[in-house]
């Protein structure tokens, strides 16, 4: 035991010279730049009620429950908790009960004794006859834990489970965010296309009138072929957005769960409302509300204690190993039972072992101190998309408004040049000219007014909404002497 001290503490000096603990970047700015978001009171765990679509509700719903993706990542969670337990049992006290029986049939075949005279000692059968044994044994081996090994083993798979929990949130999150920003694509084809079946049948008003001019001689011949011409492609522009809208909506099914459903069960009417307040936010919010951050700081947790279970295998293990035992042979004649109860003890110091022990607490330093880097491009990543969703979605606020105008004139406009077509005042020039300039600000407003939904989509999952948020992280700043008190695996 003396040279068994002076070797450990060898050990712990050359791991101290070279473990660094990390200290990750988590510098923010106070406030997003921009507009402020409105303080609305915004529940952000099922932001998509705040649109009021049922449809886009039940939607997000079914694909929380029945899209692989979710199915995978719940899969991934049970598979954290059960590797949770498996790490730590083999803390718990190990060791088997073993039983065994053996029946032994002795027959006399030549020579010896007289086959009707048998003779027996303990052990031992002369002639024949019939011998029993029967034995059982429990042998324990259980590791005292004098250096906390078990605590930074528990710390290590607590943090993995934490960070499968939030990777599971995480996938939700998304998931809930790509059926909303799907759906609204969809509601956005159908405002083209309803546009373009407009278009369409105003082609077609101008081609009756511009025959019907043509005919009394006020108009060019040609005229109507321009307008067939037009005529053509905007029905051309239909059938390609009829096609985009189907296949849109069959993709919103799959992302649903419901991929046999037809796309008809999908209803998407051709308008899309004003997206809804998004609530004010700091950065600092992040850290407690994006479950991707709180996945990279679990597994910065993990990664600690990890590296923590690697330095402590430099030093000595201590086991106890207690074991009962029993015995009973049954011969002819005579009956030997026994029964046995024994304690020891073990220890073993890591010698030869030391640099291959060292080496790997480098490896695992190293991962920690990437799990740092990884957390630290966590949060960057996370500020910086909130941040952009926020100014965006305040910048499609302000287009929409402006757009909105603008098309209401350029449609007043249009009717006014249609209106004297129609009377003859006006050229065929003149008409096209006002109708391709509303078209394109309808088309722009209707854009702009798709981009805006779709920005708030990205803006409630950017500041963390689509999960609960009511769990706790194993923080890294804490995980020496309270990971174990912020475990989420209930």
């Amino acid at each position: 035991m003396r040279s068994v001290v002076p070797i450990s503490l060898l050990a712990c000096l050359a791991l101290g010279a070279c473990a660094s603990k990390p200290k990750p970047d988590l510098r923010l700015p106070a406030a997003y730049e921009g507009p402020a978001a409105a303080p609305a009171r915004v529940a952000l765990d099922r932001w998509w009620e705040n649109f009021n679509d049922p449809q886009l509700t039940r939607l997000i719903d079914q694909a929380l429950v029945a899209n692989p993706d979710a199915k995978t990542a719940a899969a991934r969670l049970r598979e954290a908790r059960a590797a949770r337990v498996s790490a730590l049992s083999q803390f718990l006290p190990q060791g088997d009960l073993n039983a065994s029986g053996t029946r032994t049939d002795t027959t006399q075949i030549e020579g010896g004794l007289p086959p009707d005279l048998s003779l027996s000692f303990p052990g031992i059968i002369i002639g024949g006859g019939v011998s029993k044994s029967y034995s059982a044994n429990f042998d324990v081996s259980w590791e005292v834990d004098l250096f906390g090994r078990l605590w930074a083993a528990r710390r290590a798979a607590n943090a993995d489970v934490a960070a499968a929990r939030f990777d599971y949130e995480a996938t939700r999150a998304s998931l809930a965010a790509q059926v909303a920003d799907t759906y609204f694509q969809a509601r956005g084809l159908a405002i083209q296309l309803e546009d373009a079946r407009q278009s369409a049948r105003i082609r077609r008003e101008l081609y009756d009138v511009a025959s019907k001019r043509a005919a009394v001689g006020i108009a060019a011949t040609s005229e109507p072929d321009r307008v067939a011409g037009d005529l053509a492609r905007a029905e051309a522009q239909v059938a390609g957005l009829e096609a985009d809208l189907q296949a849109q909506r069959r993709a919103l099914l799959i992302l649903s769960g419901r991929t046999s459903d037809p796309t008809s069960s999908v209803d998407t009417p051709p308008d899309v409302a004003a997206p809804p307040a998004v609530p004010a936010s700091l950065p600092s919010d992040l850290l407690r509300r994006r479950p991707d951050v709180l996945s990279a700081e679990a597994q910065l947790a993990g990664a600690l204690g990890r590296e923590d279970v690697a330095r402590l295998a430099l030093l000595p293990t201590f086991t106890l190993r207690p074991g009962l035992g029993w015995q009973r042979t049954d011969q002819s004649g005579s009956v030997n039972e026994s029964s046995s109860w024994s304690i020891g003890g073990a220890v073993t110091q890591p010698l030869l072992d030391i640099p291959n022990l060292l080496a790997q607490t480098r490896v695992y330093n190293a991962r920690t101190q990437a799990a740092a880097a990884n957390y630290e491009k966590a949060v960057q990543t996370a500020f910086s998309e909130a941040e952009g969703a926020l100014v965006r979605l305040a910048a499609d606020r302000r287009r929409v408004s402006v757009l909105t105008d603008g098309e209401a004139r350029a449609q007043r406009a249009y009717k006014a040049a249609r209106l004297g077509y129609g009377l003859g005042l006006n050229d065929l020039q003149e008409t096209l000219s006002s109708e391709l300039s509303w078209r394109a600000t309808r088309l722009e407003l209707t854009t702009a007014r798709v981009d805006a939904v779709r920005r708030a989509v990205q803006a409630f999952k950017a500041i963390g909404g689509g999960w609960p948020g009511a769990v706790a992280a194993p923080s890294p700043r804490a995980a020496g002497a309270q990971g174990d008190a912020r475990d989420v695996t209930g």
